[in-house]
């Protein structure tokens, strides 16, 4: 089976000392492609850094929403565009009312999003969404904003929420998590599979949360979406690694430096 990981931290300090390590174990597991984000810019810097000596590392660029900063996401829209070649995607970005609870943080986030979103358009990348405590408010903001091409990953909204993302052709990432949530186990109920792609969120929501999480664990997510949908574990892997495929074709292509 080939297996692709669309939403992980690779450049995470929890990898310092053994991230070689853990992509060979990702390989032996049947990881084909691992879509490492960042948080800000020196995060995105890393990440390139680590997509040139690892070829399994599929490099995205962007700003986490609790970083209530337009200058600093101006700076991120400047970095992309400055490396439009080289990255598969524009994240981890989104909204975000877990961690960000006054509405006046929430019109910054808003304002950094529409950025993103706005360059997505423009270059044609598909955007890697964060949605924590708010996933029917960023489903309706990226529709409003005419966002075409989005993962949602690990989103904790309603299945009705999802379901307007799926209408708008959406995709959602599950990860490992999935086996101790009830909240994403309901998701997988109601959400087709042909918009599901396989993620960890690495090094978190792992199976264990007291683990580290790695791209390997992307067996875990895909065994409860089989288990779910009572199809093969075969099957769940052709259909969201077709889906990754399809959603980040840079990732797999030849034109893109990170691939050997």
């Amino acid at each position: 089976m080939e297996l692709i990981d669309a939403h992980a931290h690779m450049s995470d300090r929890a990898f310092g000392t053994d991230l070689e390590t853990v992509l060979q174990a990702a390989a032996e597991a049947g990881v084909v492609g691992i879509v490492t984000v960042s948080e800000n810019l020196d995060d995105a810097h890393r990440v390139l850094e680590l997509a040139e000596k690892f070829p399994l590392l599929k490099p995205c660029a962007g700003l986490y929403p609790d970083v209530l900063d337009l200058e600093a996401a101006e700076a991120m829209v400047a970095f992309i565009r400055a490396h439009e070649d080289r990255v598969v995607g524009i994240g981890e970005v989104g909204l975000d009312h877990w961690v960000v609870k006054e509405t006046n943080g929430w019109e910054v986030q808003e304002q950094a999003l529409a950025k993103f979103v706005a360059l997505s358009e423009e270059l044609d990348l598909p955007l890697n969404i964060h949605s924590r405590s708010a996933g029917g408010h960023t489903v309706r903001f990226l529709r409003q904003h005419g966002a075409r091409k989005v993962l949602l990953h690990a989103f904790d909204g309603k299945a009705s929420a999802a379901l307007e993302g799926i209408e708008a052709g959406y995709y959602f990432s599950i990860p490992p998590s999935v086996v101790r949530s009830r909240q994403k186990q309901k998701l997988l109920e109601r959400l087709p599979l042909d918009r599901l792609i396989l993620e960890t969120d690495s090094p978190v929501l792992g199976p264990d949360p007291a683990a580290r999480n790695e791209p390997r664990n992307v067996l875990v997510s895909c065994q409860a979406i089989a288990a779910a949908k009572g199809v093969s574990i075969e099957e769940v892997a052709r259909v969201t690694t077709e889906n990754a495929r399809r959603l980040f074709p840079k990732a797999f292509s030849s034109s893109c430096p990170s691939v050997s």
